[in-house]
């Protein structure tokens, strides 16, 4: 059966599953509309029937779809609200979902952070470990990863001790889903040197670090895709007085210039610094504390 178009790291059934959400999108299909036959959309799609109905089977079990034997496949009352709860994956204005998501998490992520590096176990440790040298594996040998991506930010909401907290993933992983897919997976070394200050920050029991090292994860994702996003439409870029700061202990990051106070900056793979960029050193128990503007 011809697969064309497919992307061969990813279950097909998956990627099947994800046109058809596309397909609801674009048809705008409401609450009890019908979608074609399993015939129908294997022809469509390029793809066997039994990955269709295999596509069907991933959608109703994420209450996007209702299967009523003998009748057909139909749009439930609340698409997604199982894996879904938001129902995110059915607003149309992606862009303005990936700012907005990247918003509330500012709101939560980095007290999540901070609550991690008070109360992750030596367990919760290695498995953020774990998923971390996964994600620079995939990273360095070029394949995907957001799989681990999206479950590192799930083993910190875990590690927090919060019972809240686990039940915000689905915001958390949307963003890093909608953000990934929307900066083309581009910002590879940007989420290695970002991920790996969060997981330093918790192994050292650092709340404030732990805090920080994810603001500047979440600011810097923010602006860069708002800086992407302006370049693609043709508007001018942002004032430096437009973005926000960026804060970042340094720890393991890169070492500072020789006094504390004002500097610039002269190793630019730290999170997108770039030579000459002025940068302002405060001190910090674990290392130094490094402030700039975009």
């Amino acid at each position: 059966m011809e697969t064309a178009g497919y992307d061969s790291s990813r279950p097909l059934a998956e990627q099947v599953a994800q046109r058809i959400k596309d397909y609801i999108l674009e048809e705008k299909l409401k609450s009890g509309d019908k979608l074609p036959t399993e015939t129908a959309l294997a022809r469509e799609m390029g793809v066997a029937r039994s990955t269709v109905r295999e596509a069907i089977k991933r959608l109703e079990s994420q209450n996007i779809l209702t299967v009523r034997h003998g009748a057909g496949s139909f749009v439930t009352d609340q698409p997604g609200l199982a894996d879904d709860p938001l129902g995110l994956d059915f607003i149309e204005d992606k862009e303005r979902l990936a700012f907005d998501l990247l918003e509330v998490r500012n709101i939560i992520e980095p007290a999540i952070a901070a609550l991690a590096a008070r109360h992750a176990t030596p367990e919760d440790i290695a498995e953020m470990e774990s998923l971390y040298n996964l994600m620079e594996y995939h990273i360095l040998h070029g394949q995907d990863y957001l799989d681990e991506d999206m479950k590192f930010h799930r083993t910190i909401a875990r590690a927090s001790g919060n019972l809240v907290a686990p039940q915000l993933a689905p915001i958390i992983t949307a963003s890093v889903e909608v953000f990934t897919e929307g900066t083309h997976r581009t910002l590879l070394q940007e989420t290695l040197d970002t991920h790996k200050a969060v997981l330093e920050a918790i192994k050292c029991g650092d709340s404030t670090w732990a805090r920080d090292a994810m603001t500047l994860h979440l600011s810097y994702n923010r602006d860069l895709y708002r800086k992407m996003h302006r370049a693609l439409s043709g508007e001018p870029p942002l004032a430096a007085a437009q973005l926000q700061p960026y804060f970042l202990c340094l720890r393991h990051q890169l070492p500072p210039p020789a006094t504390l106070g004002e500097g610039i900056a002269h190793q630019p793979r730290a999170a997108g610094l770039h030579p000459g960029q002025k940068i302002f050193l405060f001190s910090h128990p674990h290392g130094n504390f490094l402030q700039w503007s975009a």
